[in-house]
């Protein structure tokens, strides 16, 4: 709730007082109101911060973050996709195997990239240097920024389905460590096929959900122009994923949005990277493995009327 707003409820609140008049049940309402109304446009903001046009990609976090990248091609079926960029780098001298959905920032580099949608060869490539790093014992970081996996038919005549859900299979196998982080849209299937870890991590500003907040008004609300209700209804922010145990935790940005100080946000993104992985390289593959199957099992269960 803004600040003026606040000022004019509590002038309503003394004003009632004064009277005398008993209206408590209708200032309740009043303020469960406002405060939905405050949630849905706060919400909306994370929404336009994941998606501002200036926020670092993730070859620019490579850029600041790693050293000596070198990008890997192909899926050794069918051809490379740009969507998805796969390579080798240094963490600190701690040689690790990096995935991450890539963006394009002008028209150009968005068709080459198609805005970041992968098609089934990109997770394809994905799992195949995921496969090449567990047999190197290098571990995995992944960064998620995509609206989902592309739609298209070409994509669907060539298995997008079947690509995802492998990796999802895969990954959950994989003995080696694998730390993910969000750091813009994490949309959909096209989200998971990259986001399966022992570790989680969210950028402040990210968003993670099952649809689109355009695509759930849609379906559910019957009206596109319902995006930022649908937005709210989601919980799909950094702080409402941490709430349900979806996440490991929430990475600061600088204030107002990573795309102010991208050096700065690379930096506290890599102190969290380090740190997490001199812990998991240093645990036993197999219960890396069994540890990551229990949290992925606790994903949306839900004991009903259980106590808080």
């Amino acid at each position: 709730m803004n600040t003026a707003l606040q000022k004019k409820v509590q002038e309503l609140k003394k004003l009632i007082r004064e009277s005398g008049l008993d209206a408590s049940e209708e200032m309740e309402r009043l303020e469960a109101k406002i405060g939905s109304g405050s949630r849905i446009e706060t919400t909306w903001k994370r929404v336009e911060l994941a998606r501002h046009p200036g926020r670092p990609y993730a070859l620019d976090y490579i850029d600041r973050i790693f050293t000596g990248f070198t990008e890997l091609h192909g899926d050794r079926t069918y051809g490379d996709d740009p969507s998805i960029v796969g390579g080798l780098a240094f963490l600190d001298g701690r040689p690790v195997t990096l995935l991450a959905n890539q963006k394009g920032r002008t028209l150009k580099e968005n068709v080459f990239r198609n805005h970041g949608m992968a098609n089934p060869e990109g997770y394809r490539k994905a799992l195949r240097l995921a496969g090449e790093a567990e047999k190197f014992r290098r571990p995995i970081i992944t960064f998620v920024d995509t609206s989902g996996a592309y739609p298209g038919l070409g994509a669907e005549e060539r298995g997008i389905g079947e690509a995802i859900a492998r990796n999802l299979r895969e990954f959950s196998q994989l003995k080696t460590p694998i730390v993910c982080v969000i750091i813009g849209e994490g949309g959909s299937g096209g989200a998971l096929g990259l986001c399966v870890g022992d570790k989680i991590y969210m950028l402040e500003n990210a968003i993670y959900s099952v649809i689109s907040p355009e695509g759930c008004a849609s379906i559910l609300l019957r009206d596109a122009a319902k995006a930022k209700d649908a937005a709210a209804m989601l919980r799909i922010t950094s702080a409402d994923l941490l709430e349900f145990k979806v996440i490991n935790g929430v990475i600061p940005e600088p204030s107002g949005g990573a795309q102010t100080n991208p050096a700065e946000a690379a930096q506290i993104i890599k102190e969290i990277l380090v740190r997490e992985l001199a812990d998991l390289c240093g645990r036993n593959p197999d219960i890396l493995v069994r540890y990551r199957n229990q949290k992925i099992r606790k994903v949306g269960h839900w004991n009903e009327g259980a106590e808080e």
